[in-house]
C-alpha cells in the first residue's frame, strides 16, 4: 500500500486572478460553452442527416466535432462550477477523469487529422483507387484507430502517474494536469522509483505522435508534388487540404502552448499568461475546426446557409 497516495482533493490555484471578474467570466464561459456545442452540433447533424455526405471526408469531420464535443464536456461544466464556488477543489477521482477527457481528446484530435491527410492523399494522389481503398471497413478501422489509440495511451499514463504517493494538494492550473499531479510526489527516490512505467509509456506516446508528425509531413510533400503537375489536383488541394491545415495548424499550436506551460508556467509567466497558455487548446480547437470546415466546404456550407436564410 505505499504507492496508495494520501491525497483526496487537489486544490486549483490558477482561479487567482480571476476571482474579481468571476460573474462576467461565467457569463462568457457559458456563452461561448453554448456557441461551441450548437456549432459542432450543426455540423454533426447536417452530416448524418443527408445521406450526399456519407463520405469519407465527411465522416472523419463529423468524428473531429464528436471529439469536440467530448473534449470541452471535460473542462467547461467544472469550470464554470468553480467560478460560482468559494472554493475551486476537485477530488482525486474528478481530477484523473479530467485529465482523461481532455488529454485524450487532445490526441484524438491529431490521429483524426492525421487520417485525414491520408485521405486526401488517397483522394488526390490515387483517385482511381479511392473508392477500392476508402471502404465503408477501412473508414470503419481508421475512426477507431483514431479513438481507441489515444485512449489507450492516456489510460496507460494515467495508472501508472497515479499510482505515486503524493505530498501535495495545490495545482497551480485551472484544470489538472498529469505532469502537475506527477510533481506533487513525496520524494525524489519514490519518484524515481515509481516513474519507470511513467517514463516508457510517455517514450511510446512522444514516439507515437512523432510517427503521426512524420507521417503528415511525407503525405504533404506528395499531395504538394501532385499538384505541380496537374490543374485539377491543385483545385482538390485548395478546396479539402486547406481548412485541414488550418485545423492542423490550430491542433498544433495548441498543443505546443500546452507545453510551453508545462515548461514555463509555474514560474516565469504571469497567472493570466499561464491560464491562457493551458487553455488555448481546450477554447479554440472546438470551435473553430466546425466553423472553418463549415464555411470552407461546399457541401455543409450549402446546407448551412438556406437553413439560416429561412430563419
Amino acid at each position: 500500500m505505499e504507492n496508495v497516495t494520501s491525497v483526496i482533493e487537489f486544490t486549483l490555484s490558477g482561479f487567482s486572478e480571476i476571482l474579481d471578474y468571476k460573474l462576467t467570466f461565467f457569463c462568457l464561459t457559458l456563452l461561448f460553452y453554448c456557441v461551441i456545442i450548437m456549432v459542432n452540433v450543426v455540423v454533426i447533424v447536417i452530416i448524418t442527416m443527408d445521406r450526399n455526405l456519407h463520405e469519407p471526408m465527411y465522416i472523419f469531420l463529423c468524428s473531429l466535432c464528436v471529439n469536440g464535443l467530448f473534449g470541452t464536456a471535460g473542462f467547461y461544466p467544472k469550470f464554470l462550477l468553480d467560478l460560482l464556488s468559494h472554493h475551486q477543489v476537485i477530488s482525486y477521482t474528478g481530477c484523473i477523469i479530467q485529465i482523461f477527457v481532455i488529454y485524450s481528446s487532445l490526441c484524438i484530435d491529431i490521429c483524426l487529422l492525421s487520417v485525414m491527410a491520408y485521405d486526401r492523399y488517397v483522394a488526390i494522389c490515387r483517385p482511381l483507387e479511392y473508392h477500392s481503398v476508402m471502404t465503408r471497413q477501412r473508414v470503419a478501422q481508421l475512426v477507431s484507430f483514431s479513438w481507441l489509440a489515444p485512449l489507450g495511451l492516456i489510460s496507460a499514463g494515467l495508472i501508472s502517474s497515479f499510482r505515486l504517493r503524493l505530498c501535495g494538494s495545490h495545482i497551480q492550473k485551472l484544470y489538472c494536469a498529469t505532469w502537475l499531479v506527477v510533481k506533487l510526489s513525496c520524494a525524489p527516490t519514490s519518484w524515481m522509483t515509481s516513474a519507470i512505467p511513467t517514463n516508457v509509456v510517455a517514450y511510446v506516446t512522444i514516439l507515437f505522435y512523432i510517427f503521426l508528425g512524420i507521417f503528415i509531413v511525407c503525405t504533404y510533400v506528395q499531395l504538394i508534388r501532385s499538384c505541380l503537375v496537374s490543374l485539377e489536383n491543385r483545385g482538390k488541394f485548395i478546396r479539402t487540404c486547406i481548412p485541414h491545415l488550418m485545423a492542423l495548424f490550430n491542433v498544433v499550436i495548441a498543443a505546443l502552448f500546452d507545453v510551453m506551460f508545462m515548461r514555463y508556467g509555474s514560474s516565469d509567466l504571469p497567472q493570466s499568461l499561464q491560464n491562457f497558455l493551458s487553455t488555448e487548446m481546450i477554447i479554440v480547437p472546438p470551435i473553430v475546426n466546425p466553423v472553418m470546415y463549415g464555411i470552407t466546404l461546399t457541401k455543409i456550407r450549402n446546407k448551412i446557409l438556406p437553413s439560416c436564410l429561412k430563419r
